[in-house]
């Protein structure tokens, strides 16, 4: 694909790069006109948003350098280029979600509320992200040589093995995510309790990344067993803690 857009003189674009700001840009945009429509003040939320994306970003690294330490032991000044890749979501949930308690508590915001108006740009901004994954080469699948819509790398740039066909396992999880994203908009509209948009978001995307990970090739990821890739066993910590989210805060919505 194209890790590298363009280049200026001694300036670099990367894609990825590229793609995680705009999936930024567009996730705050949705997120400060949701706030407005519920009356919740917008420079918070502006304030919050760069918050939750610079924890999403250094807890993203910390999980994966934690999970593939050798390349950085070797060479430390790697761990700065998150723009080549090298990110793992839940890394990203575990910083975030103390700091995003912490602010909402601090600000008054609403913990549920406030989740619920970010919900749907956590998984534009998610999509957005994937794509840049496909085009860095990283999070790469398995080798599909019979697979109709393969994809074979080229640039000897990417991260993916080059020429040889595999699984688009970047697309499979940004179209989910998109998927996700359209979902939680519509859910809105039905909305019954707060915490509802939020916790569906991590209910699917539980699902979502544990069929996804059947299908990766990228070594270093970490195993929790023989064959149980931490990703995998962090999707069905999720998926349970989703599910019993939303019966305390069903019920808790019908005691009130």
């Amino acid at each position: 694909m194209y890790p590298i857009l363009f280049k200026i003189g001694p300036l670099t674009i990367h894609t990825y790069g590229l793609l995680v700001a705009a999936g930024f840009v567009v996730g705050l945009g949705l997120a400060m006109r949701q706030a407005k429509k519920e009356g919740l003040p917008s420079q918070k939320i502006v304030d919050l948003g760069f918050y939750i994306v610079l924890g999403s970003l250094i807890g993203s690294r910390i999980f994966y350098i934690f999970v593939n330490p050798a390349p950085y032991m070797r060479n430390p000044l790697d761990i700065f280029k998150i723009w080549e890749g090298g990110l793992v979501f839940y890394g990203g949930i575990v910083l975030v979600v103390p700091i995003f308690i912490w602010y909402a508590k601090r600000h008054a915001l609403g913990i549920w509320r406030t989740a619920d108006v970010f919900a749907p740009s956590i998984a534009i901004g998610h999509a957005f992200g994937r794509i840049g994954c496909f085009f860095a080469g990283c999070c790469h699948g398995k080798i599909a040589d019979s697979l109709p819509w393969s994809v074979v790398f080229t640039s000897p740039e990417c991260l993916a093995p080059t020429h040889v066909p595999l699984h688009p396992t970047q697309l499979y999880e940004a179209g989910g995510e998109a998927i996700n994203f359209l979902f939680l908009i519509t859910l809105r509209k039905y909305k019954s309790f707060n915490g509802q948009l939020f916790v569906s978001y991590i209910l699917f995307y539980a699902v979502l990344r544990f069929i996804v990970e059947f299908f990766r090739g990228d070594q270093g990821r970490g195993y929790i067993l023989d064959n149980l890739p931490l990703s995998q066993g962090m999707s069905i910590l999720m998926f349970f803690v989703a599910v019993i989210l939303l019966f305390i805060l069903r019920r808790r919505q019908a005691e009130s």
